[in-house]
């Protein structure tokens, strides 16, 4: 199930430059000037060799503009065959061979001078990539393509399914389950490159297909194009919370249930870090968040502790028909409560109290908070007892979400989950009234 992501490059222009070379110098873009006649390197002499021959160089070569055109000193001119003398450019020129020049074999030793060129550098070939954004994976999203140093958008005037069919195939990302219009994926910014895009879907890749010209069109970013593709995958829980349900996956357009054969506890971890529910994880046997409708897509699933996503799993092929029948279904609670630390303290006993809740790490308001409360952090973190507790973000503001009000601990429990509290779904904290613990250690 390992996904990658693909860019697409334009192969660079080849040719003009496998005849010429800069030698000696510190890059490809500096040296002497040598050119290859019959397949043998030859040297280039030049009596009045000026700016605008070495424009000519430096522009075969891809390497920007002339710098600099020299002659060596002495000690370095070459000694062998002369490919080219008495060079006459106007600088236009887009190959050496296209200027005014004589052919000689062989000359003397230092009768002429031996040529060079410093050119601005080397340049990027041109590229166009290809990308979808806004989609929660690559495999589905608004199209964005990379053109002329910037990215841009795509039109979705006659946008279908056979359009959207080339970006799939093209990013490897299987078939395309729906071509969409009006910014589905919200609006670009940047440029609209381009219009009237009209595939057969049969073309390898999108720039095959018949549309306006690059950056020509009539649109806005409200109507930028977007596709979903067949590999476009998704994780989640129904029937229970964020962090506990029966485990359903996205693939090929169609919600379906992942089968619990073989399945092991490091696997049913893996996917409680990637719904960003913890670390731990295990599976219910009593079925208690319903059993699904749709296909079974996968089965014998197996996750090693490296695996951060379900999609870098092992498993058998995607089949709607995994499982033999529902009561094989993955259901699943994920530890996500279990986890609490301290942040900015001098150790890892005392600090501002952070709890991880739906995928997040967040703090408690301090309204009644005190020592009793400040007990059972201390406990929880294995820090002792508590020697004070503290408000007012007297570690520093912390970020995110604010979990918590009004904790009510009697200092005995040996969770905060076990303590009675309010979720903090209004506005009566902010992060200014952040509580924080000092523990004995």
């Amino acid at each position: 199930m390992r996904q990658d992501w693909r860019w697409l490059h334009l192969p660079c222009t080849q040719g003009l430059a496998e005849s010429l070379r800069l030698s000696g110098g510190e890059s490809r873009c500096d040296g002497r000037v040598e050119i290859s006649l019959h397949g043998v390197w030859s040297r280039v002499l030049d009596d009045n060799w000026d700016i605008k021959d070495a424009h000519v160089v430096c522009r075969q070569l891809q390497c920007g503009t002339a710098e600099k055109a020299y002659y060596l000193p002495k000690s370095e001119r070459g000694i062998g065959l002369v490919g080219l003398r008495s060079i006459q450019c106007t600088g236009n020129e887009t190959h050496l061979m296209l200027c005014n020049t004589s052919h000689h074999q062989t000359v003397p030793t230092g009768v002429s001078e031996d040529v060079g060129a410093i050119c601005s550098g080397e340049l990027l070939c041109e590229s166009r990539l290809m990308r979808l954004v806004n989609g929660t994976n690559r495999c589905g999203g608004r199209v964005e393509l990379y053109h002329n140093g910037i990215w841009g958008t795509i039109c979705d005037d006659n946008w279908d399914l056979s359009d959207a069919n080339v970006v799939c195939k093209q990013l490897g990302c299987g078939h395309a389950i729906e071509a969409f219009v009006s910014a589905h994926y919200g609006e670009g910014s940047g440029q609209i490159w381009l219009d009237d895009v009209n595939c057969t879907g049969a073309e390898s890749d999108l720039w095959a297909c018949p549309s306006r010209l690059w950056g020509q069109h009539n649109c806005q970013h409200k109507e930028d194009a977007g596709v979903l593709c067949s590999d476009f995958l998704a994780l989640r829980l129904v029937n229970g919370n964020d962090c506990a349900g029966r485990v359903e996956v996205f693939y090929n357009g169609t919600w379906g249930s992942v089968c619990s054969n073989s399945m092991s506890q490091v696997t049913t971890s893996t996917m409680c870090k990637h719904l960003g529910c913890g670390d731990g994880g295990g599976i219910e046997t009593n079925f208690k968040y319903g059993r699904g409708s749709g296909p079974t897509w996968l089965d014998h699933v197996e996750c090693t502790e490296q695996h951060s996503s379900l999609w870098q799993c092992q498993s058998d092929p995607w089949d709607p028909q995994s499982c033999n029948n529902r009561a094989e279904e993955t259901h699943i609670t994920c530890t996500d409560r279990e986890k609490l630390r301290v942040m900015g303290g001098e150790d890892e006993c005392s600090g501002r109290v952070e709890m991880w809740h739906q995928g997040s790490w967040g703090t408690i308001c301090d309204d009644t908070w005190d020592v009793a409360d400040a007990n059972v952090v201390c406990r929880q973190l294995g820090c002792g007892s508590a020697v004070s507790a503290l408000g007012e973000a007297a570690f520093g503001e912390g970020s995110g979400p604010i979990w918590l009000e009004e904790v009510h601990c009697k200092g005995t429990e040996m969770s905060l989950w076990d303590c009675p509290a309010k979720p903090l779904f209004g506005k009566n904290c902010d992060h200014k009234e952040d509580a924080a613990v000092n523990c004995s250690g």
